[in-house]
């Protein structure tokens, strides 16, 4: 439930300012707002399951769209039922919303690509919760080589070569000179990659799914003194979740979903770090860069 300090699931990823929302709980208009997101640069929205704390801020948010004129399409990506729980509601809000809402419906057992474009890919797969639930992994494709600039120069090479030296190719000169690549360029950046993976279990399937992942977000729901009930309620504690990160090889880890009997949430930090040493536990409006 919402607390005085904690609103429901709803986070931003802003990758090359493009703003893609994971899960949208109730209230996360506001925090946009307080935490100056535009909401212009959201164009793509993932829910992970139809339970409301994870979705009950969609309806306002499409509605404050639409009276902020909003023209671009939007992306929602989700489970099946969601298309026909909103759009009852949608009719007797409004005819026409100025805008189209593009459904991407996936089966709750999906597993694959369900978003793609010339920079990053998204993936999905299920969870163990009490009805249906997905992760999500946001991955960057692996960048060009970055040419040597002083050396298109000193090779007299022209425009239309480039692009095929930043993407591997060797050059061959005038005089039939043959110019390793490796010579030419400099590796890119490694490519990134965040897991999001909400309400369920402890579940070592997903394990080879976030092999390695950059940040991981796993909900801790409960601390060891509510194992059990966090087996009955299909969560997980957040010594569960350290596990599932130390298992997986991640880099960093974020716990979050805190229960509110939980006013105090360093205890469940604790219980991580004494498995995963590198986990921050989530407050609202966190930023961490990847």
């Amino acid at each position: 439930m919402p607390t005085e300090k904690r609103f429901p699931t709803a986070q931003a990823l802003n990758y090359n300012e493009k703003i893609f929302l994971v899960d949208c709980g109730e209230g996360t208009q506001i925090q946009l707002r307080r935490f100056r997101i535009r909401f212009g640069r959201i164009n793509h929205i993932f829910i992970s399951h139809l339970h409301g704390d994870h979705y009950f801020g969609l309806l306002g948010l499409i509605s404050s769209f639409s009276l902020l004129g909003r023209k671009n399409d939007l992306h929602i990506y989700c489970h099946p039922q969601l298309e026909d729980i909103l759009d009852c509601q949608l009719k007797y809000y409004s005819e026409e919303l100025g805008f189209i809402i593009v459904w991407h419906p996936f089966k709750a057992d999906a597993t694959g690509k369900i978003y793609e474009d010339k920079q990053m890919t998204v993936e999905t797969f299920p969870l163990k919760h009490r009805i249906p639930c997905a992760a999500f992994v946001f991955r960057e494709k692996t960048r060009d080589r970055n040419i040597r600039k002083d050396l298109i120069d000193y090779y007299h090479i022209p425009v239309s070569e480039i692009v095929k030296i930043k993407k591997g190719a060797d050059f061959i000169t005038e005089n039939g000179e043959i110019i390793n690549n490796e010579i030419l360029t400099i590796p890119p950046a490694a490519p990134v990659s965040y897991a999001f993976c909400t309400d369920t279990s402890y579940l070592e399937k997903i394990i080879s799914r976030i092999k390695g992942v950059d940040l991981l977000y796993h909900e801790s729901t409960y601390g060891d003194d509510h194992e059990e009930q966090a087996g009955l309620t299909y969560h997980s504690t957040a010594r569960q979740a350290a596990a599932i990160a130390a298992k997986a090889g991640v880099k960093r880890l974020v716990i979050g979903h805190f229960s509110e009997r939980y006013k105090d949430v360093s205890v469940l930090l604790k219980q991580a770090q004494s498995v995963f040493p590198d986990t921050i536990a989530a407050e609202d409006g966190m930023r961490l860069e990847i």
